[in-house]
């Protein structure tokens, strides 16, 4: 029997979200009297964000695009470690508050909104500071920087990120990183320049920083090892790697977030990496859009999804949930400070 769990007085809506039911604002319009369903309009203030591919990476096959149903409530609350809430996706598009609501409802209580290039990281200030359950990160996409450098325009770039890394809501820098999936040998100079001036930033302005790691685990930890400093909390986003990186990970202190992948039925090596992973260093995350978790992978993701991970993370890891959300909980506050 589903039971019905509302969304706080103070919340911009006052729908209520059920669990195994799409919550109202992520649900499609109705279709009109021509039998044509209209067309999604962007949310206030994303109205040049790019949004996702409607077909999969790699397979080309066509996603389902209905944003999947509303998992049962935490009830020790956490944060979603990155999301991007200008990103869009699906038939529908919502507002940051709709975002935050569906997600409050759900135990989900903040995100931090992650930048990739110039424009989404204005975004993702702007969004924190009109927003108290969203913390901001700033950065330029590794993928970015090549094609940036080529153009001579990354040092422009770069110094607009420097300037909104000064922002008091923003409480980290990223995502940057190595991405060797998509750039390739020619473009591993300029990335890693990147990746060597953000850590840099993170160092100077005494904030966390979030990496990108695709297919470049050694590169990656290379260049932390050969960091003069680093950041105050290294966070690998979207952790992607087996025991053994995770074994590095624990050994220097190094944050692993979790999500949606370590659901998937092929993810054997990741649930051995988070089975080893120090309870201390453990973050979880959505990536919204992208990455939702098993059985919904391929559709669109947000913020209120996170539970679903929480609970296959609680099952690896032979933990209560409630205990596994309060350590999570515990981290988050601990690699970016409060959240008040």
């Amino acid at each position: 029997m589903s039971q019905q769990h509302r969304i706080p007085a103070d919340a911009e809506s006052s729908a209520a979200v059920v669990t195994g039911e799409t919550p109202p604002a992520y649900r499609p319009a109705q279709i009109d009297d021509d039998g044509a369903r209209p067309a999604p309009t962007a949310a206030p203030g994303v109205e040049q964000a790019p949004a996702r591919d409607q077909a999969e990476e790699k397979s080309g096959k066509k996603r389902r695009l209905q944003y999947p149903p509303a998992p049962e409530p935490l009830t020790v609350p956490v944060i979603d470690n990155h999301a991007h809430l200008d990103f869009r996706d699906g038939e529908i598009t919502v507002s940051v508050q709709q975002a935050l609501d569906a997600a409050a409802a759900v135990g989900v209580v903040g995100a931090l909104c992650v930048g990739y290039d110039v424009a989404s990281s204005e975004f993702s200030v702007d969004a924190a500071a009109k927003h108290p359950a969203l913390k901001a990160a700033v950065a330029l996409h590794p993928n970015d920087a090549p094609v940036l450098a080529a153009q001579g325009d990354y040092e422009t770039a770069f110094a607009r990120i420097t300037e909104l890394a000064r922002h008091d809501q923003v409480v980290a820098i990223g995502e940057t990183g190595l991405d060797f999936y998509r750039t390739g040998e020619a473009g591993i100079a300029a990335q890693r320049r990147s990746f060597e001036d953000h850590i840099a930033l993170a160092v100077d302005r005494g904030l966390a920083m979030q990496i990108h790691d695709r297919e470049a685990h050694a590169e990656v930890v290379e260049v932390l090892n050969a960091a003069p400093t680093l950041p105050s909390a290294v966070v690998f986003h979207c952790f992607s790697g087996d025991a053994d990186l995770a074994r590095l990970c624990n050994a220097n202190g190094w944050y692993m977030s979790f999500a949606g992948t370590v659901t998937f039925k092929n993810a054997r090596a990741l649930r051995e990496a988070l089975a080893i992973a120090d309870p201390q260093l453990i973050l979880v995350e959505t990536d919204t859009p992208f990455l939702t978790p098993h059985p919904y992978r391929g559709q669109p993701n947000a913020p209120y999804l996170i539970p679903q991970t929480l609970r296959l993370m609680a099952e690896v890891r032979g933990t209560s949930l409630d205990s596994l959300c309060q350590q999570v909980m515990f981290n988050t506050t601990q690699a970016y400070g409060s959240w008040t």
